[in-house]
């Protein structure tokens, strides 16, 4: 009864519209202060302050403290994963409609954002099927393995995989508007973080949302054979890079040459 208990108090304090909202805005991976949650859900500090007092209670937030100011985030990826989910349920045909029609936000989180820390969205999808059709990482409903090749491949596109740490390392994780996978993990956080070093993905202010540059269309396309056209991504079907031509190619996967739009 003990775990009953608890599933029912998690399930409160996520079902709460504020304590929702604040949650799914800290989903990006960064920290956030109690003001700008407050902002992110349209309520008072003070009564963000309390939301934010269970939530760290509970364990699905920590909090920093730094000179005068206390920043939140997600507790870890065992909660960002929940999150998602939960988000997947909520997503799913059989669920109560919202009677509201879908924003132009909304429309920019399907198509790339951040999962916690990993790359999610149509964006999120393509990258991974990529990389499953080469051969790079085999994924199945029970987890993930990345193969010498994918490691061959990722270390020459500038994907640090080291050192190994005791988070799960490659694993598939369900997304909410695709139904289908993406990658989560060590390699799918370090793919990310190159994607973004590489000025190929730009984090929008104030959202989960990731908008592909102009170098990011080509790169994608080069790289990894995705098609953006119309706010949509397909993959190509030609010969995949490897990590041979991509050691060729080194030089324009740097900082200095690459484009900014």
């Amino acid at each position: 009864m003990v775990a009953a208990g608890n599933l029912v108090e998690v399930a409160a304090l996520v079902g709460d519209s504020a304590r929702a909202t604040m949650l799914s805005a800290l989903m990006n991976g960064q920290s956030l202060t109690a003001k700008e949650l407050a902002y992110c859900a349209n309520v008072s500090r003070s009564t963000a302050s309390g939301h934010l007092s269970k939530l760290v209670a509970a364990r699905l937030l920590t909090v920093t403290r730094h000179r005068r100011f206390a920043y939140y985030r997600i507790a870890g990826p065992l909660i960002a994963t929940m999150l998602e989910s939960i988000g997947v349920v909520a997503a799913m045909d059989e669920a109560p409609p919202h009677h509201q029609p879908r924003s132009a936000h909304d429309d920019a989180l399907r198509f790339a954002r951040s999962c916690y820390d990993h790359l999610a969205g149509k964006i999120g999808v393509a990258v991974t099927d990529a990389l499953v059709a080469k051969g790079h990482i085999v994924l199945t409903d029970e987890g993930g393995e990345m193969t010498s090749s994918g490691g061959s491949f990722l270390s020459a596109f500038g994907v640090d995989l080291g050192p190994r740490t005791r988070r799960i390392f490659c694993q598939p994780c369900l997304d909410w508007s695709e139904r289908r996978y993406h990658l989560k993990g060590l390699v799918g956080a370090r793919i990310l973080d190159r994607l973004v070093e590489l000025g190929w993905l730009k984090h929008v202010s104030g959202s989960r949302a990731l908008q592909v540059t102009s170098s990011g269309r080509a790169g994608l396309s080069e790289i990894f054979q995705i098609e953006i056209s119309n706010g949509g991504c397909g993959n190509r079907l030609m010969r995949p890079a490897t990590a041979d031509s991509l050691r060729l190619d080194r030089g324009d996967l740097t900082g200095d040459s690459r484009v900014q739009d």
